[in-house]
């Protein structure tokens, strides 16, 4: 044990190989990061009185932390790639795994949230000013932020409390659990056992609250008797459906199965989707499948 406690503290530093079998990827990469219309968001909803309602205070939470979530893996993996700087400290390694965790457990409970406020919006119209107040919203957003936060420290804890030894080359773009497990010297079957379980209670448990809301959204929507009142009642959601389809379908995909199945290559392409890809489509989605936020921001005049 002893041996296994010098190993560990005398490592001091990881190399991540990022990109590097991909190096004609790197200035596609570096330009389509640039295009990140989070900060376009969270301004329309700010300076917009119309988009002052808990529907846009989600929506301005989900931007910033799409913002928080890319700024976690994005300054280095650019600095990986265009500066050739592959090191990371281990106490930077440690520190880029809670942040990531915690941004990315957080959105899935916000979104969770967001599935409610559209659950009391259609099916609760009447009351839909007294359910989501103001202090509801903040409760659940605060509720968001905090479970985030517990989950990402248990795991951050139980993977940089281990050994390791021998290579301290990660082969990937940024400190994510599955790859950095793989450096550690003992048999990591009880910890990834405990990481699978955990991620599936904290992915399925907003996923289910969503699943749970969206059933009762569409049944409310298939009793309008009009057709455009069953357009404009799903139009509220659309956006926010596919957001929360590509975030948990990715995120189970990646989190919620053995180590044995996992690809190198194929899985620092979806981890690059999730971390980054998916911050870029939200406004996007937000943009151009929402009337309130196509309005303020101008969108529809240019479609036009």
């Amino acid at each position: 044990a002893g041996d296994k406690i010098r190993n560990r503290t005398s490592l001091t530093e990881f190399v991540l190989l990022g990109f590097s079998n991909h190096p004609d990827v790197n200035l596609t990469l570096f330009v389509v990061f640039l295009f990140l219309g989070n900060i376009l968001i969270i301004i329309i909803i700010y300076v917009n009185p119309a988009l002052h309602s808990p529907m846009y205070f989600f929506l301005k939470n989900l931007s910033f932390l799409d913002l928080c979530y890319t700024s976690v893996t994005l300054p280095k993996m650019l600095a990986n790639l265009l500066l050739n700087n592959k090191t990371i400290s281990f106490a930077s390694c440690a520190v880029q795994m809670f942040f990531f965790l915690f941004f990315g457990l957080t959105e899935c409970f916000l979104l969770a949230s967001m599935a409610y406020d559209r659950y009391s919006a259609i099916c609760n119209p009447l009351r839909y000013t007294a359910i989501m107040n103001k202090r509801v919203c903040i409760q659940l957003t605060g509720g968001s932020w905090i479970c985030g936060t517990l989950v990402a420290m248990e795991h951050t804890i139980s993977v940089f409390t281990l050994p390791f030894c021998g290579s301290n080359v990660i082969n990937h773009f940024f400190c994510d659990i599955q790859p950095v497990l793989k450096l550690v010297c003992w048999d990591t079957s009880w910890i990834e056992i405990q990481i699978i379980v955990g991620a599936a209670f904290t992915l399925m448990m907003p996923l289910l609250l969503s699943l749970v809301s969206y059933i009762c959204i569409i049944s409310t929507i298939l009793k309008i008797r009009s057709a455009e009142g069953r357009r404009r009642a799903f139009s509220t959601c659309s956006s926010h459906l596919i957001v929360v389809t590509l975030c948990y379908g990715t995120a189970l995909i990646m989190y919620v199965r053995p180590k044995s199945s996992y690809g190198l290559n194929g899985d620092k392409l979806l981890s690059l989707f999730y971390s980054v890809g998916i911050a870029i489509l939200n406004p996007i989605i937000y943009s151009f499948r929402n009337k309130e936020v196509k309005d303020a921001s101008g969108v529809s005049r240019l479609v036009n």
